[in-house]
């Protein structure tokens, strides 16, 4: 009698844990796809799209963070290229630096070292004769400024149980028990951006803008039973260039 009552407890516990595992796969798919959602590109409506801004060339800025999470997945390409692409939404003028070959370097240099007749000698031929200003975005600051951990593990309590408990019930108890883990792990980065014009023909500055954005990022993990479930709240570092730039073309743009 006591094994087919434990056979009909194994049955049961067999078929909840099936259950809970189909409710989770279904809460993860959906966790995943709200997640994903927050990564998708999100345009944005420039004040004064409507007016022509001038004709401009985006230049690689600089990042002047040392983290090496940041500096392996940010280059100062990205955060041009994500230049190029909002400044043409926002209706100015852009010319594709990749147009300009291995004379960008020189061009870069020369508005760095306040060269202006290098840049108007280089500039003299073809469409960049119109080019008005010169735009870079650089990386000020890119750190991990908090970070924290905690967890659960029920292991020792399942062991108590089982042994106050004792029999077959008190094991099966604990060891349910026991299975119980969890952890939170939670991070916060803090990145900040600075934009500037530079006037093609006189290489002084024309404006320029600085702009910081908060980044949360939390991990969330429970296993009971064998059966684990995990979630993580991702918004990745090129997200948050991404809006960084909307923020500081948003900003231009209002200066049209």
């Amino acid at each position: 009698m006591k094994i087919k009552k434990l056979g009909l407890l194994t049955a049961s516990m067999l078929v909840l844990s099936s259950c809970s595992q189909m409710e989770q796969f279904h809460s993860a798919k959906a966790t995943a796809n709200k997640n994903a959602e927050e990564l998708v590109y999100k345009p944005i409506a420039y004040a004064n799209k409507a007016k022509k801004g001038p004709a401009l060339i985006v230049i690689p800025g600089q990042i002047k963070s040392a983290n090496a999470t940041f500096t392996q997945k940010i280059t100062a390409n990205n955060i041009a290229d994500f230049g190029e692409l909002e400044l043409g939404n926002a209706n100015f003028r852009v010319f594709e630096r990749s147009d300009l070959g291995p004379v960008l370097n020189e061009i870069s240099l020369a508005a760095t070292m306040g060269e202006p007749s290098k840049i108007r000698r280089i500039l003299r031929r073809g469409k960049f004769k119109t080019t008005k200003w010169f735009v870079k975005f650089d990386v000020l600051k890119a750190e991990q400024v908090a970070q924290a951990e905690t967890g659960a593990d029920l292991g020792t309590v399942g062991r108590l149980i089982g042994l106050g408990v004792g029999g077959v019930g008190g094991a099966m108890t604990g060891t349910a028990v026991g299975s119980v883990q969890s952890a939170q792990t939670a991070g916060v980065w803090l990145i900040g951006m600075r934009y500037k014009v530079i006037d093609a023909n006189t290489t002084e500055q024309v404006t320029q803008g600085y702009f910081e954005e908060k980044m949360d990022v939390g991990k969330t993990a429970t296993s009971v039973l064998g059966f684990s479930q995990g979630q993580s709240q991702l918004i990745t570092l090129d997200t948050m260039i991404q809006r960084l730039v909307q923020t500081a073309v948003s900003d231009l743009d209002a200066k049209k």
